[in-house]
């Protein structure tokens, strides 16, 4: 049951992170959006969720993991009813932001739960890969479900398609997850380190998404990174004398923590990239409808979800770092194979096969970063070492996502024809495979090749028949 629920919450929040990509242009038409700020429509959540998430994390800890689980969902599902019945561009603007603040709380709090309710070892890694598949299978069927919605039911409703999963994630909380226990002493939370590290990367992550209109080059963009950069710098300063931190530096003396956080950033913003890019080559240069180009990212779902229960097993049997350099070394290849496409192709010929090779190896990334990035971690810091997992992820997908589209384009130059945005296209997901080989790098070079021995008897086969029931 506590499974079901966060897997359930998670599916939520990763569609919502790509299921209104395809829904901007009617969301334009329908709200009379400037073409300026339309952009905001998918920046603000991830500024939101970015700014947000090493403190929801810390909150988990301090005030419970169920009680931020319950909290978190109720935003994101008023805000997600506000969005769908939005009349003006900001109202819409305005719930994305809610909607980012209560995936902030949510999030950490669905991959602490699961960090203290298994114990650490098989069990906990078949839990992990649950989270891990359900978490980038959202994101990929996002991509399908704005798609077909947007055409056949209206952008409304890749708002309203919340409601129906959330109120299910909220009554299975209720009925599975068990209240939070009442620690003998409670710290308080750190604030100006949660001011510190909100304003920091909130800062960080706004700079980046506006580098579309401003530019890498700008005295204004430069600005406000030296400023993010000062912020964060004291972030880390009052971390190291804060008697109760916001995040313990000393959790990343391990090579576990520190290197599958590196991971998730570089495998992250390769993965984002890779949907952005390939998206706009079957719209842009294909001329592929919305439904179509939603429809087309089932083979990588599917290779997605088969990836993620192999690397599940393996991580059980073996350790991340198993799973982790195939994987990377994988999804690299497949995507470089896109470095091969053409104006003149199509979905078949130019698309089919690399999707199908760079979900396999997606598939086989995610779920053990997860467990990485928790192995050794004491129940007491989940929430902690949850929330740094999510926002290096949601960093990586902001950053690279903004870097590589300003190369695309640079490429691409003034040329609007489809020739000339296959060149752009082709160079981004090529970048995107250097990312995911230099993911490889870190797991040979940082990671352990043993795990932390648990002295915890490890019972994995309940989760594992849940494992698969869920992701089948």
């Amino acid at each position: 049951m506590v499974l079901a629920a966060v897997a359930f919450a998670q599916f939520a929040v990763a569609l919502d992170l790509s299921v209104v990509n395809v829904a901007l242009p009617a969301m334009r038409t329908a709200l009379g959006f400037a073409p300026v700020d339309l952009s905001w429509v998918v920046h603000v959540y991830a500024l939101a969720l970015g700014g947000f998430l090493l403190m929801g994390g810390r909150a988990c800890d301090l005030f419970g993991r169920r009680r931020l689980f319950v909290i978190g969902l109720i935003v994101f599902g008023l805000c997600s009813l506000a969005g769908g019945l939005a009349q003006e561009a900001w109202q819409l603007i305005a719930a994305r932001a809610g909607q980012g603040l209560g995936a902030a709380a949510a999030t950490p709090a669905t991959l602490a739960t699961l960090t203290s309710t298994f114990t650490e070892g098989p069990q906990r890694v078949r839990a992990l890969g649950v989270w891990s598949g359900v978490n980038a299978a959202g994101g990929a069927l996002g991509v399908l479900a704005g798609g077909l919605l947007t055409q056949y039911a209206g952008w409304r409703w890749v708002m309203l398609i919340n409601l129906p999963i959330v109120a299910l994630a909220l009554a299975l909380v209720v009925v599975g997850v068990p209240a939070d226990t009442r620690p003998a002493r409670r710290d308080s939370l750190d604030v100006l380190g949660a001011v510190l590290a909100t304003g920091g990367v909130g800062l960080l992550v706004f700079t980046v998404v506006r580098t579309d209109t401003q530019g890498w080059g700008a005295p204004v963009t430069w600005g406000m990174l030296a400023v993010a950069a000062l912020l964060l710098g004291a972030f880390v300063v009052t971390e190291s004398r804060a008697s109760a931190p916001l995040l313990r530096l000393g959790l990343l003396r391990s090579r576990w923590v520190a290197g599958a956080n590196v991971l998730v950033f570089f495998s992250t913003a390769g993965q984002f990239a890779a949907f952005y890019f390939v998206s706009l080559y079957m719209q842009q240069v294909l001329a592929m409808s919305p439904a179509a180009t939603g429809s087309a990212f089932l083979p990588f779902s599917g290779c997605l979800i088969a990836g993620s229960i192999v690397a599940t097993k393996v991580t059980a049997a073996h350790t991340p770092r198993t799973a982790l350099v195939p994987g990377a070394l994988l999804a690299a290849t497949g995507l470089g194979w896109f470095a091969f496409i053409s104006p003149d192709g199509s979905f078949l010929t130019d698309v089919l096969g690399p999707c199908i090779v760079t979900g396999l190896g997606v598939g086989l990334v995610v779920a053990p970063i997860v467990a990485a990035a928790t192995t050794g971690v004491a129940a007491r810091e989940a929430g902690m070492a949850s929330g740094l997992m999510n926002s290096s992820r949601q960093l990586g997908g902001c950053i690279g996502l903004a870097a590589l589209a300003t190369i695309a384009a640079q490429r691409t130059g003034t040329a609007t024809g489809p020739a000339a945005l296959n060149n752009g296209y082709a160079l981004g997901l090529v970048i995107a495979a250097t990312l995911f080989a230099l993911a490889a790098v870190v797991a040979i070079a940082v990671l352990p090749r043993t795990r932390p021995q648990s002295s915890t008897p490890q019972p994995a086969d309940s989760v594992e028949k849940q494992l698969e029931g869920t992701l089948s």
